[in-house]
């Protein structure tokens, strides 16, 4: 019978290269108030919930464009993605990480921050 191993968190996850590369790819687009949760241990459907704001509809699709694209130079390509800028959400599935792009109004109204409160922010390195 196979034995079950615990995952335990490493000192340097496997998926803060990727996280910290999309979040950088958000700011380009002057996306506002970039966060990055540590799910691991809360939940399975990711390891990292990526949340950012945008001011317009174009500025959403720009910062959905810049990640798709920017990720996609590097290989890692979007197993899911759903919503349209005239919604207010965008979301980018890449597995291990999702990526939400909200609307100001649609942030405030879903509250992911407040949802995933709990979880570990993780730190980005971006000048605010």
């Amino acid at each position: 019978m196979a034995k079950l191993v615990r995952k335990t968190k490493s000192a340097a996850p496997d998926f803060l290269p990727d996280t910290i590369r999309i979040a950088e790819l958000a700011a380009r687009h002057k996306a506002k108030d970039i966060k990055a949760y540590d799910l691991r241990g809360l939940t399975v459907m990711a390891d990292v919930f990526i949340i950012c704001s945008a001011s317009s509809e174009p500025q959403v699709k720009a910062i959905y464009t810049s990640i798709r694209e920017g990720m996609k130079e590097i290989g890692v390509h979007p197993r899911h993605a759903e919503g349209t800028p005239a919604v207010g959400w965008l979301l980018i599935d890449f597995g291990n990480i999702v990526v939400h792009v909200f609307r100001e109004k649609a942030r405030q109204f879903y509250d992911l921050d407040g949802l995933w409160g709990d979880a570990p922010p993780i730190d980005l390195g971006l000048e605010e």
